[in-house]
């Protein structure tokens, strides 16, 4: 078998992660939010840094208030800080943790902008676009790309 395939490597807690992403989108939004609560849970404040970024990065969105939201969006960074290149490689090749950290700091600059912490919402989206340049040529990096211009316009108009 090919080394570098683009298929991650079996990681029981990622498949777990995604099956519970995938309620969320098709509907089950409560389910999905507390079957990766309770995965939060098992995995633990000092558990796998990875699982952990996933994880809150995912579950940040399935929330129902901005300040929750905020919460989850500030703990996945809070992770990526003790994440590998070499971690993050086990389950894809590809990856790179500073790949990671755009769309992060994206969503804690929406997050910061809706609750009216412009200050803060330009700090996070002025690192987004420091490290704009480690996204992937892409539809995944394009998207990422037109979030920060969208939040650059909505930060302009507030």
């Amino acid at each position: 078998m090919d080394d570098h395939d683009d298929q991650p490597a079996p990681d029981p807690t990622m498949t777990r992660i995604v099956n519970a992403v995938q309620l969320g989108r098709s509907g089950q939004q409560a389910l999905a939010r507390d079957t990766l609560t309770a995965l939060w849970d098992e995995i633990g404040v000092d558990g796998d840094a990875f699982h952990r970024c996933t994880l809150a990065h995912y579950l940040a969105d399935l929330q129902e208030s901005t300040e929750a939201e905020l919460s989850w969006d500030e703990r996945a960074l809070a992770a990526v800080a003790d994440l590998t290149d070499e971690r993050a490689q086990q389950y894809h090749h590809s990856m790179q943790v500073q790949g990671f950290l755009p769309s992060l700091h994206l969503n804690l600059a929406d997050d910061h902008r809706r609750l009216g912490n412009t200050a803060l919402a330009r700090e996070h989206l002025a690192l987004a676009e420091r490290f704009v340049g480690r996204l992937p040529d892409d539809p995944y990096g394009e998207m990422i790309r037109a979030g920060i211009r969208n939040a650059t316009e909505a930060l302009e108009q507030d």
